[in-house]
């Protein structure tokens, strides 16, 4: 049985101005207010885990911790089938910089792994988030969305960030960056993630 979130302040814990913004909108409904990592002067933790559902549980029980309130946090990233599941949890690190993120980079370093190991078309992967509600007393609940779909080269699109441009998912022709964000949201893992989380969490 999942427990319901009865409060009527939920820590987000990101310093991501445009998850936050997410959240809030889609929790108003229900008369939560939702509070960033920033807002509470929170530290980024180390994220030392090697899987989506162990990294978000790091941020989650470091901030209910830390604030006494109720805390939601996300992990999320690409698997390539083909190169046996990575980048996942690195998904973020192959995009790393000295000057910041550099997803082109990122996504050339997957298209030219992929042509190295001569994987056959389609070259499958998936858009996996993963959502943990921490309580202050250690409890947790945890939602999981995943966008099937696979790998375009050369990568296509403006819209959308990340690994966007190169992943066009399931039943569709288009890559999530070719899609307008509304349409994006509807079938994207972080949506699916939120609806379980919501469904579980709000839920009659």
């Amino acid at each position: 049985m999942t427990r319901k979130f009865d409060g009527d302040r939920l820590l987000v814990a990101t310093h991501n101005k445009g998850k936050l913004e997410e959240m809030t909108h889609l929790l108003e409904a229900f008369g939560v207010k939702v509070v960033g990592a920033a807002e509470m002067n929170l530290p980024e933790p180390e994220e030392t885990e090697d899987t989506f559902v162990g990294n978000a549980r790091i941020k989650a029980h470091a901030a209910a911790q830390a604030t006494g309130l109720p805390a939601l946090s996300d992990d999320s990233g690409i698997t390539i089938d083909a190169l046996d599941g990575a980048p996942g949890v690195y998904t973020a690190d192959w995009a790393e910089t000295g000057n910041g993120r550099d997803f082109l980079m990122a996504m050339t370093r997957a298209h030219d792994e992929l042509e190295a190991a001569q994987a056959p078309h389609p070259r499958t992967a998936q858009f996996r988030c993963t959502l943990v509600l921490a309580w202050p007393d250690g409890h947790d609940e945890v939602f999981e969305g995943v966008m099937p779909g696979q790998l375009v080269w050369p990568i296509r699109g403006e819209n959308g960030f990340g690994y966007d441009p190169m992943f066009q998912p399931a039943g569709h022709d288009v890559t999530c960056a070719e899609m307008v964000p509304a349409e994006k949201h509807k079938i994207s893992h972080r949506g699916r993630a939120v609806n379980a989380f919501v469904q579980g969490c709000f839920g009659g």
